[in-house]
C-alpha cells in the first residue's frame, strides 16, 4: 500500500488547495507565496521582504521567528506530542490555565481550550445556554449578536455575526438569533482620533430587544470590544458600560469576543481592562499563540463554572470539546508567547507604538478618496469611497500596490486595516503609512 498520488502533479501545483476567503482562480494566476518570515518581515517565493503591517492575521504579536515560541515547541514536540483531550490532561494544560487566569483581571476563574477563534465563539455560546438552563433558566435560549460582527465561521458565530458576504448563502442559521445595530456613526465621528465622544446611547438598542422578545428568553449578547474584521469599528465612550449595565438589569450574560484584543493589542492584557468592563464570558485566539500554533480559549467569570458542577453533581459539566483541546503543542506555544511578551514589555511597548500610529495615520486624511480614519490601541483602519458599481475595488488596488512595493496591509471591502506586531519601531510605522499614501495616491 503506498500513500503518494496516482496523479502526476508537479511540487507547486496550485490547483488541489482550496485557498479560503480568495478568488481563487484570480489568486492562482498570480499567486502570493510566503516561503520564510523573521521578526517583522515575510520573504516571498521570488526573495523579496515583505514588512508585515498586520501581524499576519491580527496574530503575529509577537513578532515572527520568536525564540522563545519555537524553542518552546521544539521542546515539547520531542517530549509529548499528543495526549487524549478526554479523561486526561498534561501538565502544560494546567501551568497555561493558571497563567492565563492569572493575566486576567480579578473575577475569572477558569479557562476552557479550542482551537480557533471560531470554536471559542460556539463555545461561549453553548457555555451561556448551559449556564441559564443550570440556573432553572432555561426559556433563555435567544442569543443577540451585533449587526458587522464577527464571531468566526461555525454556524453559533456565524449566525450571531453581523456580515452579510459571510451569512447570505447558508441559510436559516441557528433559530432564535436578534442583532443589535452598529456603532459607527459617520455623520458624528468621521476623522476621530480614539473612542468617538457620541454614540453610547446605541447600547440601548439592546432594550429594543428585550421589549420585543421579553429579558426571560435572552441568554447571552456577544459583541466585539473593537469591531476588528469588519473595518476597526471603535465603541464610542460609555457604550460598553451601558451594555454591561443593560444585561445586569435584565439577568442576560454579556460575552466580549476577545480573539483580535486580548494580549496587548490595545496595550493592555485584554480589552476587559482597556474598558474597565468586566464581561461574563471571554473568548480569544490569535495571539494567544502569537499564531504558531492553532489554538483558542475562553474565559469564564467566577460562578458560571460552578453552577454548571453543582448541576453536575459530580459528573461532567459540560458535554462539549473538541479533540485537540488543550493540545500540548499549543500550550507550549502559548507559554512560550506569554515569555516572549512579559520579557520585552510587549504590551506597555504596543501602547506606545499606537500612539505613534495614531498621528502617522491621521495624516492620510488629506489623501485622495478617504472617507474616514479610525484607530484604538495599536489598530488603525483608512476606509476608502467606494467606486461606483464596483465597492472593495479601490482598496483591493491598493492592498497589490502595498505589496509590490514590500508592505502588507489588510483590507475588507473598502476599509484597510493596520495592526503590526508589537516589536515594530517608529521607522516601520512610517514606512507602513508612507507606502500607504504613495499607492492611494496612484490608485484612482
Amino acid at each position: 500500500m503506498t500513500v503518494s498520488s496516482t496523479r502526476p502533479l508537479a511540487p507547486n501545483d496550485l490547483e488541489a488547495y482550496w485557498v479560503p476567503f480568495t478568488p481563487n482562480k484570480t489568486f492562482k494566476a498570480a499567486p502570493k507565496l510566503l516561503v520564510s518570515a523573521d521578526g517583522m518581515y515575510y520573504k516571498t517565493q521570488d526573495g523579496r521582504d515583505i514588512l508585515d503591517g498586520t501581524a499576519g492575521l491580527w496574530c503575529v504579536n509577537a513578532g515572527h521567528n520568536n525564540p522563545h515560541i519555537v524553542r518552546a515547541i521544539q521542546e515539547q514536540a520531542a517530549t509529548l506530542d499528543y495526549g487524549p483531550a478526554f479523561q486526561l490532561s498534561h501538565p502544560k494544560a494546567f501551568e497555561l490555565s493558571n497563567r492565563l487566569v492569572g493575566m486576567a483581571p480579578e473575577g475569572y476563574s477558569h479557562a476552557f481550550y479550542t482551537n480557533s477563534g471560531s470554536e471559542s465563539a460556539d463555545t461561549a455560546l453553548k457555555m451561556a445556554l448551559a449556564y441559564h438552563r443550570a440556573r432553572g433558566e432555561g426559556s433563555r435560549t435567544r442569543l443577540i449578536g451585533r449587526e458587522r460582527g464577527y464571531h468566526g465561521v461555525n454556524f453559533g458565530g456565524m449566525s450571531v455575526g453581523g456580515i452579510v458576504a459571510n451569512r447570505k448563502v447558508f441559510g436559516h442559521l441557528l433559530a432564535g438569533v436578534d442583532h443589535i445595530r452598529h456603532t459607527l456613526d459617520l455623520d458624528r465621528s468621521r476623522f476621530t482620533k480614539g473612542m468617538p465622544e457620541q454614540g453610547a446611547e446605541f447600547a440601548d438598542d439592546l432594550e429594543r430587544l428585550v421589549a420585543l422578545h421579553d429579558a426571560s428568553t435572552i441568554a447571552a449578547v456577544i459583541v466585539e470590544p473593537v469591531s476588528c474584521s469588519t473595518g476597526v469599528l471603535v465603541p464610542p465612550k460609555g457604550y460598553l458600560k451601558r451594555l454591561r449595565e443593560i444585561c445586569d438589569k435584565h439577568g442576560i450574560l454579556l460575552i466580549f469576543d476577545e480573539v483580535i484584543t486580548a494580549f496587548g493589542r490595545l496595550g493592555t492584557n485584554f480589552a476587559v481592562d482597556y474598558f474597565d468592563v468586566k464581561a461574563d464570558i471571554v473568548t480569544m485566539a490569535k495571539g494567544l499563540t502569537n499564531g504558531a500554533v492553532p489554538m483558542g480559549a475562553v474565559l469564564v467569570r467566577d460562578g458560571i463554572f460552578d453552577t454548571l458542577a453543582g448541576v453536575a453533581n459530580g459528573g461532567i459539566e459540560l458535554f462539549h470539546g473538541y479533540t485537540y483541546s488543550a493540545h500540548p503543542l499549543a500550550c507550549a506555544a502559548a507559554l512560550g508567547t506569554f515569555d516572549a511578551y512579559e520579557e520585552q514589555d510587549m504590551f506597555t511597548k504596543a501602547g506606545k507604538l499606537g500612539e505613534y500610529l495614531e498621528t502617522r495615520i491621521h495624516e492620510l486624511q488629506s489623501a485622495p478618496n478617504v472617507a474616514d480614519i479610525r484607530n484604538i490601541g495599536f489598530i488603525g483602519a483608512v476606509e476608502m469611497a467606494s467606486r461606483p458599481g464596483a465597492p472593495g475595488a479601490r482598496a483591493m488596488e491598493i492592498f497589490n500596490r502595498c505589496y509590490e512595493k514590500g508592505v502588507l496591509i489588510r483590507v475588507t471591502g473598502d476599509i484597510i486595516a493596520l495592526s503590526p506586531p508589537f516589536i515594530a519601531t517608529n521607522g516601520d510605522i512610517d514606512r507602513i503609512i508612507d507606502t500607504l499614501r504613495e499607492c492611494i495616491e496612484a490608485t484612482a
